[in-house]
């Protein structure tokens, strides 16, 4: 019996949805995102949820662009009824006054992203919406604030507790393989042979970050090499012929590669939980490692000197005019200038070393003139690290570092 109840559930709800969907063809999307609001229906909801969907995705930008529009000027708080409901809230606190404080409070587009983002697929078309609304955002500022319930939503929907960290090999799904070889953002995968050197020798690992809702989608991704001894070279680290050694000779884990992979979970972090498990996991596995680096390109390096009218600084030699930089260099809230800095120190990490002729690919010419750092970073210490970096801005570094950048500082 239950098995006919289900079956002609089924059927009733294909056919309740054909219905709804011919109903609502040729209608406006914005049209169809009132009518979603205002259902109740499941079928209905689901049904609507994912024409809307369809028809953003096949709008032109002018398009998507109204849709912003829309969203941001007819579904957006009213600020009288957000008085009003404070007032009655502070006059009697209750359950009841406190719900219609919140509900007031919160514009109706959060909630036609929630019912949007219960479509099958809808999480991963709403994160390539708001990938389109950044790009807008650039040319239009007024746009802004719905970004704000984008990243509020997104960042709930994305957080720690939803995320699976999966080990990426050679017998991953090629699926999966493709995506690292199209995000790779650090260093690039120029075929699959090159992946397969990062991935099948026994002194490599690769491991990512999935979420449920996005199976074969990896939001970020780490490669991490097992050495002896800390490296000052990515081109001796990637080589080609380069003898590979077990995992368990290796004393040291190099995390030289980190590439976010969904531009439109931009500013939602996973980085900081990633290499802290990774680190985990594999001090877990492999008993020998005791050393925990990374080897991080300095992309700003290149711009700043080109600005920096000091003799003293570009008089310097690359490995002190980068320790300078990474020391030394501040945007107006006292954080440092480097963005690969910000995300490592912040994490609790260490400057530890600095190499010139690290990388010498045209890229890494280009944006450091061809200079590398290690972050180092030192279980016992990163929640230390973490907490002075975040509330003094101190940049925690070696006595080496320290000395290179002063060798600039004594002569300015």
């Amino acid at each position: 019996m239950s098995y006919l109840n289900g079956l002609f559930s089924t059927v009733f709800e294909r056919r309740f949805a054909r219905a709804v969907s011919s109903d609502a063809e040729g209608r406006e999307i914005t049209a169809l995102a009132r009518d979603l609001l205002g259902t109740q229906g499941e079928v209905s909801g689901s049904t609507l949820a994912r024409l809307i969907l369809d028809q953003y995705t096949e709008a032109d930008a002018e398009g998507k662009k109204a849709f912003f529009e829309f969203l941001l000027s007819d579904l957006e708080i009213d600020p009288v009824e957000v008085v009003e409901t404070l007032k009655d809230y502070k006059a009697a606190p209750s359950k009841r006054s406190y719900r219609a404080y919140a509900t007031a409070s919160e514009p109706k587009r959060q909630e036609l992203l929630r019912r949007l983002n219960q479509v099958p697929g809808g999480t991963q078309r709403l994160v390539s919406m708001r990938r389109d609304l950044l790009r807008m955002i650039r040319e239009d500022a007024k746009l802004e604030p719905l970004d704000v319930d984008f990243q509020h939503l997104l960042a709930s929907w994305f957080n720690r507790g939803f995320l699976v960290l999966r080990r990426i090999n050679w017998s991953s799904p090629a699926e999966v393989l493709e995506k690292i070889i199209a995000y790779e953002a650090v260093h690039a995968i120029d075929s699959w042979d090159d992946l397969r050197l990062r991935l099948q020798p026994a002194d490599r690992r690769c491991f990512g970050f999935f979420h449920p809702a996005m199976p074969d989608e990896p939001l970020i991704f780490v490669e991490v090499a097992l050495t002896q001894g800390i490296p000052n070279s990515v081109q001796n680290l990637l080589a080609d012929g380069r003898a590979p050694i077990e995992a368990e000779e290796a004393d040291t884990a190099v995390f030289y590669s980190i590439s976010n992979c969904q531009a439109g979970l931009a500013g939602i972090s996973f980085g900081n939980s990633l290499i802290k498990q990774v680190a985990a996991d594999l001090a877990r596995d492999l008993s020998a490692l005791d050393t925990f680096v990374t080897l991080s390109p300095i992309p700003g390096l290149t711009r700043w000197l080109e600005t920096n009218q000091s003799p003293t600084i570009k008089n310097a030699s690359v490995d002190a005019q980068a320790a300078h930089y990474l020391i030394a260099a501040k945007r107006e809230d006292k954080l440092p200038l480097d963005p690969v800095a910000r995300f490592h120190l912040g994490n609790g990490a260490a400057v530890h070393a600095v190499h010139a002729n690290a990388d010498i690919s045209d890229n890494g010419m280009r944006q450091s003139k061809g200079a590398m750092v290690n972050y180092l970073y030192d279980l016992a210490q990163v929640t230390a690290n973490h907490e002075h970096f975040v509330t003094e801005k101190v940049v925690a570094a070696s006595r080496a570092v320290r000395t290179l950048s002063a060798s600039i500082s004594s002569k300015s």
